[in-house]
């Protein structure tokens, strides 16, 4: 099936259009990232797959709730929040506590626990990590509910009053440069290698931010984007919007 839309401007937001396809399908989804060529995602049943041409592949055999995917590689989190690292063919555990996680920094993982309390795993030993052994995290200040960072453009993150902040993370150190207050409201937030960012809201609509470049980081403005359905999750790569409909569909959109 294909849904689309048309391009307007009303009260001065400018509303874009996104042609919508049904992507592979592992139903129900719940949630989706994608980095680097590579597409993973969890169904309602807490497995986690690997989009390989049109086929999910299952990762495995352990329970995880959210996964994610990037330089640093495969990471994802359990139904008790323990952090594990996709290592030749099998998740292997790291130690950590967190309910979500991001692989898409430039080598460091980044992610938040069930209090909100933001952590770091510095690009050196994210990276590197192969077996189970004790690992490092950095705690950072602040408080957030999800979080997610680029290569070269930043971290941008939500807080449970559906505040969105942005900062710029070190990820041989950890380091931030503080968090900037980004106008809006959204429950997920997800910024791409190439620093698209995206976020969802209360309401499942989709907005992307526009202006992001080198000297403007955070952006200017955001533009609503569409969709036929309430969105529960996103994420973007190589030009594609993978979605996850608030039913468990994947669609996939060029926007």
């Amino acid at each position: 099936r294909l849904f689309g839309c048309i391009r307007y401007k009303q009260h001065m937001l400018l509303f874009y259009c996104c042609t919508c396809t049904e992507g592979p399908q592992q139903f129900p989804a719940v949630q989706i990232d994608a980095g680097q060529g590579n597409v993973v995602m969890t169904d309602s049943n807490n497995h986690a797959y690997f989009l390989l041409g049109s086929q999910w592949y299952k990762m495995g055999s352990l329970n995880l709730k959210h996964v994610s995917v990037g330089p640093a590689g495969i990471w994802g989190v359990d139904l008790n929040n323990r952090v594990y690292k996709y290592v030749a063919g099998s998740f292997v555990f790291a130690n950590g506590d967190l309910q979500q996680v991001d692989a898409g920094g430039d080598g460091q993982v980044v992610g938040v626990t069930n209090t909100f309390t933001i952590h770091c795993l510095k690009s050196t030993i994210a990276s590197a990590y192969r077996k189970q052994s004790p690992l490092s995290w950095t705690t950072l200040p602040g408080l957030l509910m999800y979080f997610s960072c680029s290569t070269n453009y930043g971290c941008w993150g939500v807080n449970s009053a559906q505040n969105i902040f942005f900062t710029e993370v070190t990820p041989s150190t950890c380091d931030i440069s503080g968090w900037t207050h980004v106008e809006g409201a959204a429950v997920k937030v997800e910024i791409e290698t190439d620093g698209s960012v995206f976020v969802v809201t209360k309401d499942g609509d989709v907005f992307q931010r526009e202006g992001i470049d080198s000297s403007t980081p955070q952006g200017t403005s955001w533009t609503h984007l569409p969709m036929p359905s309430r969105i529960s999750h996103v994420s973007y790569d190589h030009g594609n919007l993978w979605v996850v409909t608030d039913y468990g569909t994947i669609l996939k959109c060029v926007c």
